[in-house]
């Protein structure tokens, strides 16, 4: 399959080239020449399949005649070791815990995949690749964690500071190897705008081998798709529409829901749930798409006020918001309701969920308010809350137990450079490592 630019339908690339370049040159996201769907008979199948099968046949969908299928194979059983359980808390409510890999973030399927595929791809290749990756909390931790120690690559993260949480910064910082942390003075999306200009700059290109780890790479919404396949053909939803509310900030996790609507899961509708940076909801009101400085928050992944996945969605419904709004709600909610939610899950349901899954609860619970009727509803939990725990502990006034992985992490020692928001000192820092 060939991938094309979404800002060029003329400009295509082999998946070799889109996966290892990341951007393409006229600054747009590569998206699949044609989105592959399942038919109507595997999709019945899949109810039966672990998460692993659907996995292998998705990916197999979109790599098939560039990668062998038994690397294929390997690839997937590398990267996905983990499980991502429906936990149900009624009997039309559920939560798709998608923390269950090493770094316990929802990340660790894009990311793992994206490493082991790239590993694959440059294979014999004595140039050095150079992965740059803007995180806003969990992608770094997990893009880290896929990539240490891979061979001819190197990793540089860069995150806003004081942005992440503890924990999530320990993640990203105290690796060492092939793994580089840069601190930025600044936000989210000026670490994202610095990535981008890096690929956009001559020079860099001529001197180093650059790609992405983002999700503006396509080969991290590639395994995204998996966990919408597996969890909308669990036998026990069959038989009632099913709508997923998706914590949302750059973008990448809805947009991977959509592809995996095309390619056939059995999905009636989504919720995008984001905080205050709400500029997709307000999008999908208006028409207009007003992208704006980011506000920091308690749901720290989701601040993004520039998310890049947007263009992806746009494309995918033609830059028709009518259309969209067809297949996809938007609804913003402030700090105050995250945490009045986090309590109401806990005291309801006797369950612990992130700033983030609270998020997709109170979309859920929005969305069912305001559309009755027998539907099954999924609230996609994207980190586990032991890595935001001086807001959990805070709002429930428990104490929340380090997962084995966070203990490791927790004694690590930071290791990273304090940077500014300034390009050029940015493309010093990247020639002065030719």
């Amino acid at each position: 399959m060939r991938y094309y630019s979404t800002k060029n339908k003329n400009h295509l690339a082999s998946l070799q080239e889109a996966v290892l370049r990341g951007l393409p040159p006229d600054n747009g996201l590569y998206m699949p020449e044609h989105i592959p769907a399942f038919s109507s008979g595997e999709v019945q199948a899949m109810a039966s399949w672990a998460l692993t099968d659907i996995a292998f046949h998705a990916a197999k969908k979109f790599l098939a005649g560039d990668v062998p299928e038994e690397v294929i194979g390997s690839i997937v059983r590398k990267a996905i070791h983990f499980d991502a359980p429906l936990v149900s808390l009624t009997d039309n409510l559920h939560i798709l815990e998608l923390f269950h890999g090493p770094t316990l973030a929802f990340k660790d399927f894009g990311a793992r995949f994206m490493a082991h595929l790239m590993g694959w791809l440059v294979r014999g290749d004595d140039r050095k690749l150079t992965i740059l990756v803007a995180t806003s909390g969990d992608t770094g931790g997990a893009v880290a964690s896929g990539f240490l120690g891979v061979e001819g690559i190197e990793v540089i993260i860069l995150y806003p500071s004081g942005k992440v949480s503890p924990l999530q910064e320990k993640q990203l910082t105290s690796l060492g190897q092939n793994i580089t942390a840069l601190e930025i003075e600044g936000t989210f999306d000026d670490c994202q705008a610095l990535v981008k200009q890096a690929f956009l700059d001559p020079g860099l290109s001529e001197k180093l081998r650059l790609s992405s780890a983002n999700s503006i790479n396509i080969s991290r919404l590639i395994p995204q798709t998996f966990y919408y396949l597996y969890a909308a053909t669990r036998p026990q939803l069959a038989g009632s529409p099913i709508v997923f509310s998706v914590p949302s900030g750059n973008f990448g996790n809805l947009c991977a829901g959509l592809i995996a609507r095309r390619m056939g899961a059995p999905i009636e509708h989504f919720i995008a749930s984001t905080n205050v940076n709400a500029v997709v909801p307000e999008y999908l009101g208006s028409g207009q798409f007003q992208p704006r400085p980011s506000i920091a928050t308690i749901s720290n992944a989701m601040d993004v006020g520039n998310p890049s996945n947007f263009w992806r969605m746009a494309e995918l419904y033609d830059q028709d918001p009518e259309h969209m709004r067809k297949d996809i709600t938007g609804l913003a909610f402030s700090d105050e309701a995250t945490r009045t939610a986090m309590k109401e899950v806990y005291d309801r349901f006797g369950y612990t969920i992130d700033p983030h899954g609270a998020v997709g609860y109170l979309g859920w619970k929005t969305y069912e308010a305001r559309h009755p009727g027998k539907r099954q509803g999924i609230v996609v939990e994207t980190a586990h809350p032991a890595k935001f725990t001086e807001v959990v502990e805070d709002v429930l006034a428990i104490k929340v137990p380090l997962p084995s992985q966070l203990q490791a992490v927790a004694a690590g020692e930071k290791q990273s450079r304090l940077f500014p928001v300034n390009f050029p000192q940015f493309r010093t820092f990247l020639m002065d490592r030719v």
